[in-house]
């Protein structure tokens, strides 16, 4: 399980995005915490225009982390990419394969939920 923090805030589709590449991506489940940022001063301060931020157990931050160049490059870092995952995303993006389920997601009434 690889353990990750999720700095967001209610409303984020930027933060959706993110969580949608990271089950893609990872080459194991991810436990993620989200970190309500609008709630803190000091944490809006920090974050209110990098959101959304993921950071890992060591506090390495990744700001932008829906561009899946950046997050691909983060996790490769860490040894956490999925590399097929990685492919079959660049292959739907060029058209060449059905979009892939994403793992851990749940359908409810006919929305998906992550973890």
């Amino acid at each position: 399980m690889i353990p990750l923090t999720l700095y967001t805030t209610l409303g984020c589709h930027l933060c959706s995005q993110l969580e949608g590449l990271l089950g893609l991506l990872c080459r194991e489940p991810v436990a993620l915490d989200r970190v309500e940022i609008s709630e803190d001063q000091a944490l809006m301060a920090r974050y209110g225009v990098r959101i959304p931020v993921l950071a890992d157990g060591e506090g390495h931050e990744l700001d932008r982390g829906f561009e899946a160049s950046r997050l691909v490059a983060w996790l490769a870092e860490r040894e956490w990419l999925d590399e097929e995952g990685w492919e079959a995303l660049r292959r739907q993006w060029e058209g060449e394969e059905a979009p892939r389920e994403v793992r851990g997601a749940q359908r409810r009434g006919g929305r998906r939920y992550l973890g």
